[in-house]
Order: structure tokens, then sequence, then C-alpha cells
């Protein structure tokens, strides 16, 4: 700041404010400050910056209440990033929202402009409550990611998770390798309203319509996060329907599917693809009960959370590479 206040021909209190955008400052000072900043090639330290000021981040994280062992393993990976250096300077507020009752996620959104927040990482099914609720966030100031499950027709900045169509694509291309010859495959799911489930059940159909023809992907069913309802329709279709030959479970509820398919009697004839590696889908992984779990690293969704969320609200650029989370393919043999 000394060589640009000497380069400029200004005091510091001058470049202070130019640097951190404060009122008070012709335009043809502010010309000659950041003509200086481009001839010395300048780079702010934000992080240092902010250790100076004492800067401290207050984010809000919105995860879906409930059994979901996907949430709690988020949950989980957040409290072990804040027993870390990873999250200095960061004040953490875990929010659980209703993810089926829209008004009730609206209200509880709502109540996170009263509170002093940064930004928001927001895991919920995208309808139009929503994504009013999300323009009043965004108009009162806060960085807005969503996390895990895209809201891409919202004013969100940004998305962090793994490309659900070509996630569920390689659930179809696994599912009809593993279930040889015809048969029908019914998909399950907590909700078709998440964002994730839609995508995901798109890219699987494409491919097994395209590549299997055998195969035949039933009707949507949703559990609505109920799980006896979610064992009592895997009951029904598995007794029903005698040409079942595989199971595709798109959201969480994958406990209770699992309850049911052993009951049922048929799960050693099934072929099982599952999403999200939790204790519930790690066990069935060791027993031969489920062929593949189609994962995400729930520790890199936490940590490029945050780096985008700090990104976002000093104003500097994301690192793409770095924060694309990749899709895995969790088999018994290669078990984390």
């Amino acid at each position: 700041m000394h060589d640009i206040a000497k380069a400029a021909g200004v005091s510091l209190a001058t470049v202070d404010r130019v640097l951190n955008a404060r009122p008070g400052v012709r335009e043809e000072t502010i010309t000659k400050v950041q003509e200086a900043v481009g001839r010395l090639g300048y780079v702010r330290d934000t992080y240092a910056a902010n250790l100076a000021r004492q800067r401290q981040y207050r984010f809000a994280f919105v995860l879906p209440e409930g059994p979901g062992q996907f949430a709690i393993a988020l949950e989980s990976a957040l409290q072990e990033a804040f027993g870390s250096q990873f999250a200095d300077r960061t004040v953490l507020k875990i929010v659980r929202i209703p993810s089926h009752d829209p008004h009730g996620i609206v209200q509880i959104l709502q109540g996170l402009q009263n509170i002093p927040l940064d930004g928001v990482a927001l895991m919920a099914p995208e309808t139009p409550q929503v994504r009013d609720a999300i323009s009043r966030l965004k108009e009162s100031g806060l960085a807005v990611v969503a996390l895990a499950s895209d809201l891409p027709n919202t004013k969100r900045d940004y998305f962090i998770g793994i490309n659900s169509i070509a996630a569920g694509r390689t659930a179809g291309l696994l599912m009809g390798r593993f279930a040889q010859g015809g048969g029908e495959i019914l998909a399950a799911t907590n909700s078709m309203r998440s964002r994730d489930s839609l995508e995901r059940r798109l890219g699987f159909e494409a491919v097994i319509a395209g590549e299997f023809k055998g195969l035949r992907v039933l009707p949507s069913v949703e559990s609505f996060d109920d799980p006896v309802r979610m064992e009592e329709i895997v009951r029904e279709v598995v007794a029903t329907r005698r040409r079942l030959v595989g199971v595709y479970s798109m959201g969480s509820g994958n406990a209770a599917m699992l309850r049911a398919l052993r009951r049922s009697g048929r799960l050693d004839d099934l072929v099982v693809i599952a999403h999200e590696l939790t204790p519930s889908t790690r066990r069935a992984l060791e027993e031969g009960e489920i062929a593949a779990v189609i994962a995400q690293n729930v520790g890199h969704l936490v940590r490029s959370a945050l780096r985008v969320l700090r990104n976002l609200c000093d104003d500097r650029p994301i690192f793409e590479a770095q924060e694309r989370v990749r899709i895995e393919i969790v088999l018994r043999e290669n078990l984390p």
C-alpha cells in the first residue's frame, strides 16, 4: 500500500478507501490509484486483509430435517470441517427445514433475514415458494449456493454437487450391464420435486431406453421421507411384479427400501443400485445386497461450499476445477 500511495501521489488513507470501495474519494483520484495498482501488479491478499481486521464469515447451512442419512453425513462433515483450521474465522449455523412443506421452508428462510449472516448453503426442493424466498435472500445481500441438489431456476449464485443427469446415466449403464436379459426396474425416491432425483431419473431412463431394449423402467414411486410408506410401496411392487429384475434408489430412504427387500425374500434375485455412501448402503454393499453405489464425497461438498461462500463474500473468482465434485462408483471391492 505504501508503494501504491507513492506511485499515485496520494495518502495511505486514500489508498485504503479506494481498495475497500469506501465513499469520499473523487473519481479522478480513484483512477490514479487503480492505474498505480495496475502498473505495480498488485494482487490483494484477501485472507491477510480479513485477518488484519478480524473479519468473521457467518454462514448458515440449510439441510432437510428427518432421518435421512445423507443429510446426517453432511452435518457430520460440517462438524469435522469446523473442528479444523479450514473454517477459521467462520461462524456456522445449521438450520433444518421440512423438505415436503414449501410454506414451512419459506417461513424458515425468511427468518434467516433477521439474523446476521453473510451467506447460505441450501439443500431444498425447487418450488415457486422456495424460488421467491431465495430471491428475497439475495435482495438482502446474502450469498446463496445450492448444495447437492441444484436450484437452477432461482437466483442462487452457485451449485455445488455432482452432475445428476450424468449420475443417473452412470446408474443406468451399470443396471443394464448387471441385469442380464429383460425385465422391469423399480425407480424409487423420497420426492421427485428434488432436482437431483428428477435429473437422475432422466439420465437413467435415457440409457436404459437407448441401450437396453429388454429392460423397462416403471413409473417413479415416492416415499416423501416416510420410511413406512417406502417399505409398503417396495413390498407391494416386489410382490406383484414378477418380472422385476432391478431396483434403482434415486434418493434417500435406502434403509427402509432394503428392509422391505430383505423381507420379500427376493433380494438375491434383484440388482439394486443406490445413491450416496451411508451406513445402510455400506452394510448392504458388504453383504452383497447392493451391486453399486453412486456417491459424492460429502467432505468435498462441505469444503467447497465454504470456499465458494467466502469467495462470493469477498468478490473473488471461483476456481471451477477445484470445486467440481466427481461422481464416484463404489463397489464392495473398492469400499473406502
